[in-house]
């Protein structure tokens, strides 16, 4: 009868129960919300070049699904523990559709009344977010686009630097009509300047804000009550919450995809898009 090696044994299955609670603890990583994390989605607006008077602009469709459905599959697939919509023109419609299509209980909205611009818009998820404290994610319901490794790119940056915000960047051949991201002589982000509030010079500057940021929730909340209309559009700028954050605690992400970070404002633009999302899904 052969000696068995009881140590080895035990050693062994001591192994392979460890290997087997890490494989369990990777799923449930994976599977289980990110609690420090909220997605917030800008979705009130009508889109008057979208040609409708009885559509939002995120409803629109490619290839059978709105655009906000793209965006608030990425919500979930990042693992946000909290997904806030802020619904405006036609919001029934867009409620509607996301209550029937995804059901869950992480989806909370928040209602901008008046479209007094998009730090106006975000100020209203604040009761949405009253209890949550972590960060915040901020996304286009009019970009489609938008890839899953760019934004964990973002969410890696912001959480490895301990970063108050992160925002994403990229380059545009034309960047007409887009914020322009202002750096110093030594590349750090300085400002961003809108592009009706921009001199001739900055005009010349290509790298473009998308609009796509991850912000400590409570700074979030607590630089947008401090902003003002004090601008050409007369609207509350979300960007002017980076006035009131550290440059030294502002990181920034780029992409060399300018596809990917594109909004959709037309007809036309959306007719774009119905041809490029095959090489994006």
């Amino acid at each position: 009868m052969p000696v068995v090696d009881t140590s080895f044994l035990n050693k062994n299955e001591a192994l392979r129960e460890n290997q087997l609670s890490e494989l369990i603890k990777g799923v449930k990583s994976k599977e289980e919300p990110l609690h420090n994390l909220a997605v917030v989605i800008l979705a009130a607006g009508l889109g008057k070049r979208m040609k409708s008077q009885d559509k939002p602009k995120v409803m629109f469709e490619i290839h059978g699904k709105s655009m906000i459905d793209y965006v608030v599959q990425l919500a979930m697939k990042v693992n946000a523990g909290k997904i806030v919509p802020i619904v405006g023109h036609f919001r029934e419609q867009v409620i509607d559709y996301l209550s029937l299509k995804f059901n869950d209980p992480r989806i909370i909205y928040a209602v901008q009344e008046e479209q007094l611009g998009t730090g106006h818009a975000v100020l209203q998820t604040e009761d949405a977010l009253k209890d949550f404290v972590g960060e915040v994610l901020i996304l286009s319901g009019d970009v489609p686009l938008l890839k899953y490794e760019t934004v964990q790119r973002l969410i890696k940056e912001h959480f490895e630097n301990n970063n108050t915000a992160t925002l994403l960047t990229t380059f545009f051949k034309d960047a007409t009509g887009y914020g322009r991201i202002v750096r110093n002589t030594e590349g750090k982000f300085e400002k961003i300047i809108e592009h009706k509030d921009a001199t001739e010079e900055q005009l010349k500057i290509n790298e473009i804000n998308p609009a796509i940021y991850i912000v400590n929730s409570k700074i979030l909340f607590d630089s947008l009550k401090k902003i003002t209309p004090e601008n050409n559009q007369k609207e509350y700028y979300l960007t002017d919450i980076f006035h009131f954050i550290p440059k030294e605690k502002i990181g920034t992400v780029v992409t060399n995809d300018e596809l990917e970070v594109t909004g959709v404002n037309s007809i036309e633009q959306l007719k774009e898009m119905e041809e490029a999302i095959g090489q994006y899904r």
